[in-house]
């Protein structure tokens, strides 16, 4: 086990227990061809509703124009530790059907995509950091998404760098412990706020 394995109450499977999301990528490393198309296609077969895959993305390649453009959007923090990773990957969703009705739903569907490739992408001995923090207008703008697709996220991809190529306040969160509410409190049953008698936190 790593040392970031989360201590969840039962064991689930390694890829989720494992998966955690780091600043400090690898500046040299890059992925190749087989790799990428394999990250896509786990985003590309994820569930949707009516199976209208709502999702559309942009994706980059450190070195590259469309890398740049989507860097150049993300918040000045994010933007300074997300520009050694190997892959910037912008998840945008549809917002309307084609007869002009709102997509409900559009943007969760969109998040088990990114969910899938984050997965698909520890399978491959990758690391995921997605953000929200990005400038949503300029990069409409700079990527030419039409009216109608909203951004949701940039999913920064790439290979592990040690926690101390960070400077002390982002390496204190790199290395913090990982953590999240307990069961009790986010799983309920009967009514808001009763927990579901099931299970015990780990």
């Amino acid at each position: 086990m790593s040392p970031r394995t989360a201590n969840t109450a039962v064991s689930v499977h390694p890829l989720l227990a494992e998966r955690w999301s780091p600043r400090s990528f690898d500046a040299a490393h890059t992925v190749g061809d087989e790799d990428l198309v394999s990250l896509l296609e786990a985003a590309r077969w994820a569930p949707s509703a009516y199976n209208r895959q709502p999702w559309r993305f942009l994706v980059g390649r450190r070195g590259d124009s469309t890398y740049q453009r989507i860097l150049d959007a993300l918040g000045s923090t994010n933007r300074f530790w997300a520009g050694n990773s190997s892959l910037l990957v912008a998840a945008v969703a549809a917002e309307r059907l084609d007869d002009g009705s709102p997509l409900y739903g559009a943007a969760y569907d969109t998040g088990l995509a990114v969910a899938q490739l984050s997965v698909q992408a520890h399978a491959l001995g990758l690391h995921t950091h997605q953000m929200g923090g990005f400038d949503r207008d300029r990069l409409r703008a700079s990527l030419g998404v039409p009216e109608g697709y909203q951004p949701q996220s940039v999913t920064a991809i790439g290979s592990l760098a040690p926690a101390d190529l960070l400077p002390p306040d982002l390496r204190a969160r790199e290395t913090a412990a990982r953590e999240r509410r307990p069961l009790t409190e986010t799983f309920f049953a009967e009514q808001w706020g009763t927990p579901l008698p099931v299970g015990q936190d780990g």
